[in-house]
């Protein structure tokens, strides 16, 4: 199947699920691709024991795309850029501390406390997982992804410092989950782990990270002062993502971290002297038709993932208890801080509950998941990946409206 067929197919599912969604469902845009695509991917499954679809082809067609890559190397960089463009700064930094807490210490936190819970959990099913497998699993499951619930809070009329600290902690654990897991994946490579080697690199890549993002966000700055010419405009931003992520990811800098920078950057940084205001609005409205569009994808593609996997009765049981395990651990990082710093973090104990069941897990997960050498243990991790993605979204994605109304 080539390129243009694959994004032909992507492209008419996610307009006619995006069509049935609106028409019958309405559930809330990406929430809406998810479910119907799991549907489709379900369908597909069960279809061998009673209709002649040549499933095994259709499973070999989904194995050989390439999922893992499309996702990190093409979309990921997209969507954090459009995603920290639309942000406003001032409105974060009304909340640093707490998200510079989850973000950080709360990622860290969180890979350590599902790595040894989700080891127990394989040893009680006697499932033989090494142990530094078990940190990259909390690593890749820890980042949140709010994009499927942001739409949700605005409509339930969340307080805005609430929606500030989902948004802020996940532009930025994106990007330091994605630096811990490739440390991690570097470290198993070395065949032992040392936690010199993994601060050193954990610093090369989000420290390289955030200081390319801030000179590639400064440079488009001072490109877009000099010239008032929309489509010119939206050109460069267009090439400083494409050229930026791929040159961060080859100098082994974060290109997740330097690509939210950046977009923070222009979407705030001297806006109104960088860009006139028609300007502002073509350039505003372009990334917001190329969130919409690649978030269809994404929601596709990782739906799509269920068609691939190789399901056995305990691997479905680990699955299943790898979703009390996240949650229990998204209770701990963000509960926490709030006892122990109550007058730094001034959350109340509603926007505790909200940040805690808000925190959705997505494409970028099963992503990295995908992305690992292929063998047994990939597959038990692919599967609690997936259980996890698919009750983040679906559950939490569907009654987080229902927590954040005020009672």
């Amino acid at each position: 199947m080539n390129f243009y067929l694959a994004l032909t197919i992507l492209i008419c599912l996610s307009a006619g699920f995006a069509y049935i969604n609106q028409r019958f469902f309405k559930f809330p845009f990406v929430i809406g691709l998810f479910f119907l695509s799991t549907l489709l991917s379900v369908f597909v499954i069960s279809s061998k024991f009673w209709l002649h679809i040549p499933v095994e082809d259709i499973k070999s067609y989904i194995e050989h795309a390439n999922i893992d890559q499309i996702i990190l190397n093409y979309l990921l960089g997209f969507l954090l850029f459009a995603g920290a463009f639309h942000t406003n700064w001032n409105n974060l930094k009304q909340q640093i501390k707490p998200i510079a807490i989850f973000a950080l210490g709360g990622v860290l936190l969180s890979t350590i406390i599902i790595a040894l819970l989700f080891y127990g959990v394989t040893q009680l099913f006697q499932i033989q997982i090494d142990l530094i497998y078990c940190f990259i699993f909390g690593a890749l499951i820890s980042p949140t992804d709010p994009i499927a619930v942001l739409g949700i809070l605005t409509k339930a009329n969340v307080p805005k410092k609430t929606q500030y600290t989902i948004v802020g902690e996940s532009l930025f654990n994106d990007g330091v989950g994605v630096v811990v897991f490739i440390t991690l994946l570097d470290t198993l490579s070395t065949g032992s782990f040392s936690f010199s080697h993994f601060g050193y690199l954990f610093l090369h890549e989000s420290i390289g990270g955030i200081f390319m993002g801030f000179v590639l966000g400064y440079f488009l700055y001072l490109l877009l002062k000099s010239v008032d010419h929309y489509e010119t405009e939206i050109l460069l931003t267009l090439a400083f993502v494409m050229a930026g992520f791929t040159f961060c990811n080859y100098l082994h800098l974060s290109g997740a971290l330097s690509m939210v920078v950046m977009g923070l950057m222009v979407g705030n940084f001297k806006q109104a002297i960088a860009m006139s205001d028609i300007t502002q609005e073509y350039v505003k409205k372009f990334w917001e038709l190329v969130d919409v569009i690649l978030n269809s994808i994404l929601f596709i593609l990782i739906a799509l993932v269920l068609i691939v996997i190789d399901f056995e009765t305990k691997y479905f049981l680990v699955g299943l208890l790898s979703i009390f395990i996240v949650l229990f651990t998204r209770i701990i990082i963000v509960y926490i801080p709030h006892i122990v710093f109550p007058k730094l973090l001034k959350l109340t104990n509603t926007d505790v509950k909200i940040i805690i069941w808000g925190g959705l897990r997505g494409g970028l997960s099963l992503a990295l998941v995908l992305s690992l050498p292929d063998s047994y243990t990939k597959n038990v991790l692919l599967i609690s990946t997936y259980f996890c993605v698919l009750f983040s979204i679906i559950v939490q994605g569907l009654t987080i409206e229902r927590l954040a109304k005020p009672t």
